[in-house]
């Protein structure tokens, strides 16, 4: 028998292993959309984001000192506002590491300033690449995107930084996404980087802003209607880059890193999408939403993550037990993935986690990292590890990155070259098993809206028609779903598909504002009474104030029964079906919602002495 010497085998492995990862990587087809909490690609098979994080194109520098000083820069890493390493592993190198990691994904995030800066790199920031000598800093990012998405890699685009700093300072000017620019140019900006690499369908996503968080003065919120309302503003460019720029993109929404003094005795809290619960997005394309929220060790839901200046005597995440770590996570952030049938179910990408792979690792932060990787396996969640790629030499040693080149030989040392111990956790991760079968089940959409700030039509069909009913504010079901729950607060209603109540482009839309389709008895006595003609649904309504203005019907393709359950009052207590499926979609108000079998036939209200014309009632017919 001949022997085989070991070198060689581990070689044939190694050969069969990535020839296995490359078929893996072009293994699915674009575009991306959700279903339920899952990412699934145009064939309906699930897409598992296993993903790192390829940072440098939005900035190293430390906002002092000289900027063309390594010293002056994170970690002496000096990425020159490029994806980092490009100076000392070429192109195709890197992208091999990528596949030897097994991940699918790469989210690249960038700076704002870096997609207006017109000037040259130097040749020197691309030595071991020099087909990019001669460019600019963003047709660097376009060269790294063609790469990537050839190999058959799933882009994400980041808006990580508006200055080209690294994150995150205090009032270092990213805190929000319009701290050192307007809403309109952060929108523009967007629009432009979306419809540039339209054309590449591997690039499937657009994350936003990084790490929303307050600045020395101010808070973000969810939902104030204010000016630093990253709910209102997320909701508002997510639907625009689904209808200005790719209607084929994922958009991906972060939580709230951040609010309040980190200082023992002050509020201060990291909500990260706690807020979901209660107020959820609603976009043009519904199926295109993801969340998603970041996780370290060192830092804490009411802990900052400094160590002095900044530091309190809350527990960070590395501080807790498994069980409480589990718990933790899933209160802020992956319930909204594991609560099926609510009207914020949807797929959560934990976008960042990490630890130092090399060094001494006190014990709580090693178990933090396991317990971590433990927590995504059980629940299955998306994931994307920081940093993918660092430097490892005489001057640099932050050991975070699943990839390092030593700056000064240009050797590598990665993940599997023998000195990281977090290898083993990481293959644990990438390669559990489980999951969905193919092509996964398409669940029962529950969507919210919320008319708090003013018009919130989410129908395309009838944003291409005219306005009906102008100067009101007007709430519309995406395309596809009905109205099926309304609150007696006005602004907030459920949408859902739960029963197939088709209306199509060609079928028309009517506008009610009095009795007229008034049939089948007086269903809610003393009430005025918005009904929809026969064989019609609600999908819409109008407010002036807190009174009901229009309801608006769309003729379904077939014949609508006139059974159900009839009247549901809600003026003076919740009247909804067992189970509460959708969820509550306006704290602290009555609801009335009809079973998943039934349409809403009309809208009953009052503007009796004592009454503001808000619904009082609903009638629910199938």
């Amino acid at each position: 028998m001949v022997k085989i010497s070991s070198a060689f085998t581990s070689l044939v492995t190694l050969c069969l292993l990535v020839s296995h990862v490359h078929a893996g990587l072009r293994d699915w087809t674009p575009p991306l959309s959700t279903r339920g909490r899952y990412v699934v690609d145009a064939n309906g098979a699930r897409f598992k984001l296993k993903s790192g994080n390829w940072h440098g194109a939005s900035g190293t520098y430390k906002g002092s000192a000289d900027i063309n000083s390594d010293s002056s820069h994170h970690a002496n890493e000096n990425a020159h506002t490029l994806p980092l390493g490009l100076q000392h592993a070429n192109l195709t190198d890197i992208l091999d590491g990528f596949e030897r990691l097994r991940i699918n994904t790469i989210r690249l995030p960038f700076s704002n300033q870096m997609i207006h800066d017109t000037t040259t790199i130097q040749d020197s920031w691309v030595t071991a690449n020099p087909q990019l000598r001669g460019l600019t800093r963003l047709q660097v990012y376009d060269a790294v995107i063609k790469a990537l998405t050839d190999r058959g890699f799933a882009v994400i685009l980041n808006n990580h930084t508006i200055k080209s700093i690294w994150c995150c300072g205090a009032n270092d000017g990213n805190d929000r996404w319009n701290k050192s620019q307007s809403d309109d140019t952060w929108a523009a900006d967007w629009l432009f980087m979306v419809s540039r690499y339209r054309s590449i369908g591997r690039v499937v996503g657009a994350d936003l802003y990084n790490e929303v968080r307050r600045d020395l003065l101010d808070d973000p919120n969810w939902g104030f209607n204010d000016n630093h309302d990253w709910y209102q503003a997320s909701q508002w460019l997510g639907d625009r880059i689904l209808t200005e720029a790719n209607p084929n993109i994922l958009i991906i929404v972060e939580g709230i890193n951040w609010t309040g003094i980190p200082v023992d005795g002050f509020p201060h809290h990291r909500p990260t999408l706690e807020p979901v619960r209660r107020l959820s997005h609603t976009f043009v394309i519904p199926n295109k939403l993801v969340y998603a929220a970041h996780f370290y060790g060192y830092t804490g839901p009411n802990h900052s993550g400094a160590t002095g200046l900044g530091e309190t005597s809350d527990p960070r995440y590395r501080d807790f037990s498994k069980t409480d770590l589990f718990q933790v996570m899933r209160d802020q952030a992956s319930y909204v993935a594991l609560d099926a049938d609510k009207h914020y179910t949807a797929p959560v990408w934990i976008s960042e986690f990490g630890i130092e792979g090399r060094g001494q690792i006190a014990d709580s932060s090693r178990n933090w990292f396991n317990n971590m990787i433990s927590h995504l396996i059980t629940n299955d969640m998306d994931f994307a590890i920081w940093p993918l790629i660092g430097y490892l030499g005489p001057s640099n040693n932050n050991g975070w990155a699943l990839l390092n080149w030593d700056p000064t030989t240009g050797k590598r040392d990665g993940l599997y070259d023998g000195n990281d111990w977090r290898a083993g956790a990481w293959d644990s991760l990438v390669d559990a098993t489980g999951g969905p079968s193919s092509p996964v089940a398409t669940p029962t959409r529950w969507q919210m809206l919320n008319l708090d700030r003013g018009d919130f039509v989410k129908s395309l069909i009838q944003l291409s028609r005219a306005d009906w009913d102008p100067g009101a504010r007007k709430g519309m079901c995406p395309d596809g779903l009905r109205l099926i729950g309304l609150s007696a607060g006005s602004t907030r209603a459920l949408c859902t598909n739960s029963v197939d109540y088709k209306w199509t482009t060609g079928n028309p839309a009517t506008a009610v504002w009095d009795e007229r389709y008034v049939s089948g008895g007086d269903w809610a006595g003393g009430y005025t009474k918005y009904q929809c003609p026969p064989d019609s649904y609600v999908v819409g309504y109008a407010i002036r104030g807190s009174k009901v203005s229009t309801v608006l019907c769309a003729q379904a393709s077939r014949t609508l029964g006139t059974g159900g359950s009839g009247t549901r009052w809600f003026d003076r207590g919740d009247n909804r079906p067992t189970g509460e499926v959708g969820g509550d979609f306006h704290y602290g108000k009555y609801k009335g919602v009809c079973e998943t079998d039934e349409y809403i036939a009309g809208i009953a209200f009052t503007t009796r002495i004592g009454s503001n014309g808000a619904p009082a009632a609903i009638l629910c017919r199938k």
